[in-house]
């Protein structure tokens, strides 16, 4: 902040023949302070609808502590979804303040939400903090994509406008653009190694499929700005009893992969569908950057013997809308009990060597935040932050990060858990089947159990891991615990 402090001004007052008369005044420099305005850009349209963004920006010299943008929309108009922000509506008037991670706006910097609006009415009568939002809220072109997300209303964005057919030949270049939900499938279905298919920002409502193999020298990207949302709130038609695709069946995935390695998905967003990501047969897949929220089941799946994956630099959140015992944020491998149809690997679904690194996992992730399968050997869970709040209990899922699979790293991850939800341990290890949830490592793990939970890691038994013991190391750390650190001994380190 600026410090104020007086300075001696020379004020002419008078000017004769011979000299000036002239007053020496104070002059006290003013405090420093916020000023936020706030512009209206629309990012896309259909016919019945459109979605939109509010760009806010601090044009004083201190930081702003927090925002509040108002307005009103015309009868006939209402916003349908919103994200980056915490709406209430009455009526025509809506009103979106700061999440708990952008209320703070730097002096010269910006921050950004978003939301879907049913009807063509755009906003009037548009305030910032109770100051008129400057330049007004007339729509403009589509803006850039914004920062990192938050929690958006539980409603589902309206649908894209209706599309081209895709009987054209798929697009080709080493660069696809793409706008409405049938170029983007046409783009997926005609993908080839090498190839970038890059998102408008949009809605895109349909089933997206990807089943082309890359290769590790030239993988197949899908990219986007946050703003690009691909949704597939419902299932269609009838399928195998284990999935594949189909024709003439959507099983209502947000975007699938099956049997198509080296693919790369970056950026977008995924919501409003009966599963999120899911990657069957498909290793070798980086997942970077999206955002996921407001998921039937679960958030991103890696199901099938998917090994040697990555998931990094994501926002998952409001998983298990429909079904809250299978509303896990990241699930990786299989059940035993569905090996039957997953397990193409000896038997065994191999979801082997995932890496789970620096994603923001929850609040109301309503199973675990991450699941590791029994089956599953050598993965990493590393720099992640998971809020717990939400948790629902249902099967008994009632921790962060449960882990059944063999020889896993979690290191450095964040905690914390504040009602409402159920809440047992921070970190749990079970046993379904001879040798696994055995040889995993806990180091560097911050855990707040929120006065809640006993115990930040707890081994359910250590006669099932003869010879490869789980290992909780001393440099974890817990509060709020109702046990402690830990049930087993921990080891120095």
């Amino acid at each position: 902040m600026r410090i104020s402090r007086t300075l001696p001004l020379a004020v002419p007052l008078a000017v004769t023949a011979g000299a000036a008369i002239l007053l020496l005044a104070p002059l006290t420099a003013n405090a420093a302070a916020a000023s936020l305005t706030a512009a209206f850009a629309q990012t896309s349209g259909w016919g019945s609808g459109y979605g939109a963004e509010y760009t806010i920006t601090n044009r004083g010299d201190a930081a702003a502590s927090g925002w509040v943008v108002e307005f009103d929309l015309p009868a006939g108009s209402t916003v349908s979804s919103s994200w980056e922000s915490t709406r209430t509506s009455t009526g025509q008037h809506h009103r979106f303040a700061n999440a708990s991670w952008n209320g703070t706006v730097a002096a010269g910097a910006s921050v950004r939400f978003g939301f879907n609006v049913s009807g063509t009415g755009t906003p009037v009568n548009c305030t910032v903090n109770g100051a008129p939002c400057a330049g007004g809220p007339a729509p403009s072109s589509p803006a850039p994509s914004p920062p990192a997300p938050s929690s958006p209303a539980p409603s589902s964005p309206a649908p894209s406008s209706p599309a081209p057919s895709t009987s054209a030949p798929p697009p080709s270049g080493s660069v696809v653009d793409v706008s409405t939900a049938a170029q983007l499938q046409a783009a997926m279905a005609g993908a080839r190694p090498g190839q970038t298919i890059r998102l408008a920002p949009g809605v895109y409502d349909g089933s997206f499929i990807g089943t082309t193999p890359g290769t590790a020298a030239a993988p197949i990207t899908v990219t986007g700005p946050r703003t690009a949302i691909l949704t597939n709130p419902t299932s269609a038609g009838s399928g195998p009893s284990c999935p594949v695709p189909t024709p003439g069946w959507d099983p209502g995935y947000g975007i699938w992969l099956a049997g198509a390695p080296y693919w790369n998905l970056t950026g977008f967003t995924v919501a409003d569908a009966k599963k999120g990501v899911v990657l069957d047969d498909s290793p070798h897949v980086t997942i970077d950057g999206l955002y996921v929220h407001h998921i039937g089941d679960e958030g991103v799946h890696f199901r099938r013997s998917s090994s040697d994956g990555v998931l990094r630099g994501s926002t998952i959140e409001y998983t298990g809308t429909v079904q809250p015992a299978y509303g896990e944020g990241v699930y990786l491998g299989s059940a035993n009990s569905n090996w039957a149809c997953h397990g193409n690997s000896g038997g065994v679904d191999r979801s082997d060597r995932v890496q789970v690194l620096d994603n923001r996992i929850g609040p109301y992730v309503a199973a675990e935040h991450i699941d590791v399968k029994e089956g599953t050997v050598d993965g990493v869970i590393r720099g992640n932050t998971f809020d717990g709040r939400g948790i629902a209990g249902q099967n008994s899922a009632d921790s962060w990060v449960d882990v059944k699979g063999t020889g896993y790293l979690i290191q450095g991850n964040t905690g914390t858990f504040a009602a409402p939800g159920t809440f047992a341990n921070g970190y749990e290890t079970h046993n379904p089947v001879a040798g696994s949830g055995c040889g995993n490592v806990w180091r560097d793990n911050v855990s707040d159990l929120g006065g809640v939970g006993r115990y930040a890691v707890n081994v359910t038994s250590t006669s099932k891991c003869a010879g490869n013991l789980n290992v909780v190391y001393t440099s974890n750390t817990v509060r709020n615990a109702t046990g402690g650190l830990t049930n087993v001994t921990p080891t120095a380190g």
